[in-house]
Order: structure tokens, then sequence, then C-alpha cells
């Protein structure tokens, strides 16, 4: 489905930009553009791929002259660069203002500016009742995709998202965390037991994206319905697996933590098109005659609950021991390669 065409990833040197060069570059894809900011991991992509498919575009999705310019004839856009850890978005909430919000605004103008035939936004949990800057700034992320895919009808072009919850092994995460507290013999130290938290491999993630690009609309976002266990279950089936006499020490829930992530809320989940593997959301094409929307209400919304890791698929530690057996890391980590933690 890429065949001659150019891809672009803001955001490129990250976890998600590695997975999808992992799963395209044997294709017949004509050219990936990697679009970062961050010179030192675009050299030593370059370093270790050496594939003439691949090209590196420095440049900030805060500038719209350097987003402008790096997508100039492509055909396709997979948005990823954003500012992710929770503590450093909420210590400087401008920042992830500037590049979450501002950052999209800027790529989706500059698709607009260059007629990009899809492009695909991604987002996180965070962004359901959002708590914390992170995702307040993802949420007003999707709400900018959204308002910019009404000016889409009629045109050949598609705006559309994706949101999923915490990716495996990715860098900051807690299963990088509890290997090495293990390593050191540390205690694993977990916030909550009761805690719990999707569960959704780099390899998921591409492919949520691809589902995006198959089958989306205008302003449309999807989720993948993803397996979840307990922040103590996982903490144990790591333990299991790295035959580890580490204690579990609890230290109590951080700010801006929740105790469970929701990946749809309930008003979306009354008009959730549910799809097998995936929930897609459909567009909000409200337009400003918002007197209908107050004289009558969506009775079905009192009803509904919403889509959390606390009621999806529950793994026991047998199952979160298998879904990490099938990750790359895991299986490097525990021969003693020494896994890759994704940027």
């Amino acid at each position: 489905m890429f065949k001659d065409k150019k891809l672009l990833i803001t955001g490129g040197t990250g976890s998600f930009g590695n997975a999808v060069l992992k799963r395209f570059l044997q294709t017949d894809i004509r050219e990936i553009r990697i679009f970062s900011r961050d010179e030192k991991k675009q050299d030593d992509m370059r370093k270790i791929l050496k594939n003439d498919k691949v090209k590196f575009y420095i440049g900030d999705v805060r500038s719209f002259e350097s987003v402008n310019d790096a997508v100039r004839g492509v055909d396709y856009i997979f948005h990823a660069a954003a500012l992710k850890q929770v503590p450093s978005c909420e210590f400087y909430p401008l920042e992830a203002v500037k590049t979450n919000v501002l950052g999209t605004e800027n790529v989706l103008n500059a698709a607009l500016n260059n007629n990009i035939k899809r492009v695909i936004t991604l987002s996180t949990d965070k962004a359901v009742y959002p708590i914390n800057a992170m995702g307040i700034s993802k949420a007003m992320m999707e709400k900018i995709m959204v308002a910019k895919s009404r000016s889409l009808v009629g045109k050949d072009q598609v705006f559309c998202g994706t949101r999923y919850g915490n990716v495996m092994a990715s860098r900051g995460s807690v299963i990088p965390l509890f290997i090495q507290q293990m390593k050191e013999g540390a205690p694993l130290t977990i916030t909550d037991p009761n805690m719990t938290r999707y569960l959704m491999s780099l390899d998921d993630a591409v492919d949520l994206v691809l589902f995006a690009y198959q089958n989306g609309k205008p302003g449309d976002i999807f989720v993948q319905k993803s397996p979840a266990s307990t922040i103590y279950d996982l903490a144990v089936a790591l333990k299991e697996l790295f035959n580890s006499s580490s204690e579990i020490k609890i230290i109590g829930t951080r700010h801006g933590e929740k105790k469970h992530e929701t990946l749809v809320m309930r008003e979306d989940m009354v008009k959730a098109e549910d799809l097998g593997n995936y929930f897609c959301i459909p567009a909000d094409n409200r337009d400003l005659n918002y007197d209908k929307y107050f004289v009558q209400g969506e009775v079905q919304v009192s009803r509904q609950d919403d889509y959390t890791s606390e009621n999806t698929t529950r793994l026991d530690v047998e199952g979160v021991k298998k879904l990490l057996l099938s990750l790359d890391y895991i299986r490097d980590e525990l021969s003693g390669k020494g896994g890759v933690v994704y940027a």
C-alpha cells in the first residue's frame, strides 16, 4: 500500500519511528523521511541503517518553516513528535503546549499547504479525562486534528488520529526500570499494587496507525483494544522471568498519576464503532449552531461505561509473562545480550 510512496515521520528518531523503519524498510516504499531536532540520534540511525531509502531532516515541529520544508513532496505523514514525560510537562507546561499543541497545528497546516493525502496523529490514553499537563496538551492536539479535518470535506485528504496506552519497554517506562532495579539487587518500586495499565507493544502501535491509515475518515480517532494488568502483577511476572529475589516496595502514587487509564470515555463510547480489535470514534462534525446540542441530549451517555485499563481484558501473572516474552527487548535481556530501550 506504500509502493513508490514517500512517508514523513515527525519525531522519527523515537520508539515509534524505529518500529516503522523496522517494518517498512524491506518493503517497496520509496522514501521515509525522519524529521526530528535530535542530530545525535539521527546520526546514530544513519550509521546503523545505511539505507538510501531513509532521509534525515533536522527541524522542530515548533517551527512551521522547518516542517513545511520537510513535507514537500511526501504522500503521507505519521505525526509522532511530542513531549511525553509527565513530570517534565508538569514543570514546564508551556513547553508541552509549544510542542504538542502548536507543533501539531504547524504539521497540519504544512500538510494542508502541501496537499498531503494522509496525516495520522499519535495520541495517548492520558488525553482522556486529563489530570496532567501532558494529557491536557495531547487532548488539545486531538481537538486541533478534528477541527482541521472539518476543512477537508470534499477534498482528497484525510487527517485522523490514534490513541494508545503504555508502550512496553519504551525509554522511561516501568519495565526497563524494573529490570535495572533487579540487576542492581534493588527493590522494585511500585506506586499502587492495584494500579492498572494497558500493555501494548511497538508492533501494536504500528498496526494501529496502519489500520487508521487504511480505514480513517477525516477526524476519526482509532483505539486498539489492549489488555492490561496491575502494576503488582507486572512486577511479579518480571521477577519470575528473571529469577530475581528483589523485594517489591510500595512507594505511593505520584503526582499526576491515575489509578486506571481510560482509552475511550463514555461520552465517546456511545457513538464508537466496534471494529473487532479496534474502536473508531467518529469525527465530531457539529457546527456553530449550538442550540440543537443544548435542547436535546443523549440519554445513552449515562448508561455507558468508559473503556479503561480496569475493565479491559485483565492479564494474570502468567498472561503477562507470555506477553513480555514476545518482546525482543525482554528476550535479549534474558539471553544476556542487553535489550534496546527505544528513545
